[in-house]
């Protein structure tokens, strides 16, 4: 006899906690971010950093003011791409995925580190929150295993009571009775949906057509400023003219010029790969996918509020990928915990 499911184990509180802390401490941090960011080109701004590199530890560093916050927006914008993250696999953990709370774990240190940025003890309590997926009882629910629960003690001694002298007593049984009338077996579980969603078909096309675009399009301008160097530094220095001054050569800045560009192309090609074991039904697959367009979420409206336009299209592609990826009708295809294959086998045994 085989085929028939266990039941799933309820949720514990513990983890619909840590949960919506997650969800909701990720979007305070975004909003955090958006205020740090707006904040940075004002003078009490200024002041306080010239105040800090004035004395010590400030002054060992050797950086100028527009370097300190040049270094902030970066960090305000990696916390916010963790944090936008985060708050979709924290929606995950509350679908019992294994995936999504591997993946908060490896987000809560640096959304934990550059979240020091925007005050760090909201992005403190995420981490502290992802933390606690790892113990009792969340740890037994993401693996499926339910603990029955102890016997009070008064019924723990309590013997059965002997059989009466001289009679006897028929054994009990469970077995059908030849003869009898038929035993009803339960059926087995349906298994996942085998046609493949559209929600999971655009997800993967917007994910190949965008991701494609965006790595020609960062290739294609390294290249344009390898040729021309003059078309960058330019207008890098109409922005910041207090670059020289700061130590920071024009050699420089074409050198993090191209490790951007390179870090883009790589995380492109990388998102490409990651749709294609999508599209071939890979269940971990789907979370990176979704922390990845999660992340260009973050970046891109971080890059639209500071000017950067042009990110608004990768912007809507990330949220639509994130959307359809997270409909009802998506995940059950990647569920995989009752292969096809054994449920009708197990629908074809006889019953003993």
């Amino acid at each position: 006899m085989g085929g028939v499911s266990e039941p799933t184990p309820t949720r514990p509180r513990q983890v619909t906690l840590a949960a919506w802390m997650i969800m909701v401490g990720s979007v305070v941090v975004v909003a955090m971010v958006f205020d740090r960011i707006a904040g940075l080109h004002t003078m009490e701004t200024r002041e306080s950093i010239e105040k800090f590199l004035a004395e010590p530890p400030g002054d060992d560093l050797g950086v100028g003011v527009q370097g300190v916050i040049s270094l902030l927006r970066t960090l305000s914008m990696v916390a916010a791409g963790c944090a936008t993250a985060a708050a979709i696999l924290g929606y995950q953990v509350l679908r019992r995925s294994r995936s999504a709370r591997l993946a908060l774990t490896v987000l809560a240190v640096p959304l934990f580190l550059t979240g020091m940025v925007t005050g760090g003890f909201v992005s403190s309590v995420v981490a502290a929150s992802a933390a606690m997926l790892w113990l009792q009882p969340a740890r037994d629910w993401f693996n499926g295993v339910s603990r029955p629960a102890a016997a009070p003690a008064s019924t723990r001694s309590v013997a059965p009571p002997a059989p009466l002298a001289g009679r006897e007593v028929p054994p009990r049984t469970s077995a059908p009775v030849p003869g009898g009338p038929p035993v009803a077996w339960p059926a087995p579980p349906s298994g996942a949906p085998r046609a493949r969603p559209v929600a999971v078909v655009w997800a993967c096309v917007l994910t190949w057509v965008f991701g494609a675009l965006t790595a020609l399009a960062m290739t294609v301008s390294a290249i344009a400023i390898a040729v021309d160097p003059e078309l960058l530094l330019d207008e890098v220095h109409r922005q910041n003219p207090d670059l020289r001054e700061q130590g920071i050569s024009d050699g420089i800045l074409a050198a993090a010029t191209y490790v951007m560009a390179g870090f883009i192309v790589l995380w492109c090609l990388a998102a490409i790969v990651v749709a294609v074991l999508v599209w071939r039904r890979v269940g971990w697959a789907r979370i990176v996918l979704l922390v990845s367009a999660s992340a260009c979420v973050g970046l891109s409206l971080l890059g639209s509020v500071l000017g950067a336009f042009l990110l608004v299209f990768p912007l809507v592609a990330g949220v639509a990928t994130v959307a359809l990826l997270v409909r009802t009708d998506a995940r059950p295809w990647f569920d995989r915990t009752t292969p096809t294959g054994r449920q009708q086998q197990g629908a074809a045994d006889p019953p003993r």
